[in-house]
């Protein structure tokens, strides 16, 4: 088998005999899909879905220095966190640019696991590695020590309540606690990348099948069906959340993205990125970035990534996602436009769609939030 085959997940042969189209996602074999991408994304919004998300980066760092660690590596103050808990937060170089977004939990006083995206997972555990140098601290690479699961709607607390007797209801948004889920030791988080109520479950790989038919059965009677990436970019999408390498990327600061708000000057030490990041914030207040928007077509044609977005003949940004949406019934995009161009409603707006500049309003994000 050469190097460079992709990856599969402990679900590997489960995805198959579920005739899934598979796609390489990040080095990884991954179901894009099932059968409709639509009916798994209204599933997800009025059901329940289940995701496999094994190809994400688990990396634990553990010792008496981890949180001061990585108070110093990310832009947060994970130091802050409490047990259980869990926080979004990134990574970024010494000039400010992200290298990833990142969720942290705090499992134990001295023990965190930081998920980072697929794609950047090697990225992520390379310069947390090198910047552990002079803490007493551990960086452990955890990729195959797990397989990820996630069952997200709002059917999904009923399911998992089915299947635990770990506290579902005292669980809130952004934390974890271990438990056992149907017979399965599991780290259960209430996190999840869809807009919807939700969690991901952490297991052995080993457990990973006997895990996914227990939720399948346990959910059938309410209408679980499993869903691919391709549904999952769509649901994040319409919920407004950045995608590493689309609204995200290292010639982006935090303060360029409009996700200021995780980087903590206020923690104590210095932190790597510090200098350039306090000069962003500066250039940001005083002569604002370009500004993440959300695009509602007039028509039907869809903007892709790279689309120019142009008012008045000129080119005032440009789109980082664009899909049809499910919920809307409409194409819609994020999109870096100019500051000018931001407010909710600026008219004369359009994307530059093979030469044709096709209409779009401009909206506030997200283009969908569940009702509570």
């Amino acid at each position: 088998m050469s190097s460079n085959a992709p990856r599969l997940t402990a679900l590997d042969a489960l995805h198959r005999s579920l005739g899934a189209t598979m796609t390489d996602f990040a080095g990884w074999d991954m179901p894009l899909r099932y059968g409709s991408e639509r009916d798994e994304h209204l599933a997800v919004r009025t059901r329940a879905g289940l995701f496999d998300l094994s190809h994400m980066g688990e990396i634990t760092v553990t010792g008496p220095k981890a949180a001061a660690l990585l108070n110093h590596a990310l832009v947060g103050n994970i130091a802050s966190v409490g047990v259980g808990r869990a926080r979004y937060t990134m990574i970024c170089q010494e000039d400010g640019g992200i290298l990833d977004d990142l969720i942290v939990y705090r499992l134990a006083e001295n023990e965190y696991m930081v998920v980072a995206n697929a794609s950047n997972a090697q990225v992520v555990l390379d310069a947390l590695t090198e910047r552990a140098a002079g803490f007493d601290a551990l960086v452990r690479d955890d990729r195959d020590a797990y397989a990820l699961i996630a069952v997200q709607g709002p059917e999904s607390p009923g399911i998992l309540k089915s299947l635990t007797d770990a506290d579902l209801d005292g669980l809130k948004y952004y934390a974890g606690l271990p438990g056992t889920v149907a017979g399965v030791p599991a780290l259960i988080a209430r996190t999840g990348y869809t807009g919807e109520d939700g969690f991901e479950l952490f297991v052995a790989p080993s457990d990973a099948e006997k895990l996914w038919q227990a939720l399948t059965d346990a959910g059938a009677p309410v209408g679980l069906v499993p869903c691919g990436l391709s549904c999952r970019d769509t649901l994040r999408l319409e919920a407004g959340m950045p995608l590493y390498g689309h609204e995200l990327t290292t010639s982006l600061t935090p303060f360029d993205a409009g996700l200021g708000r995780v980087v903590k000057f206020e923690k104590e030490g210095d932190f790597v990125g510090r200098a350039a990041l306090q000069e962003a914030a500066a250039r940001a207040e005083e002569n604002p970035p370009r500004v993440l928007v959300g695009l509602v077509a007039e028509g039907r044609r869809v903007p892709r990534a790279g689309f120019s977005v142009v008012a008045d003949g000129k080119v005032i940004g440009e789109v980082t996602s664009g899909a049809p949406s499910p919920t809307l019934g409409k194409p819609i995009a994020m999109a870096y436009v100019d500051a000018a161009h931001a407010a909710p409603g600026t008219a004369g707006v359009g994307v530059d769609i093979r030469g044709s500049h096709e209409p779009y309003e401009v909206v506030a994000l997200p283009f969908y939030k569940r009702q509570k």
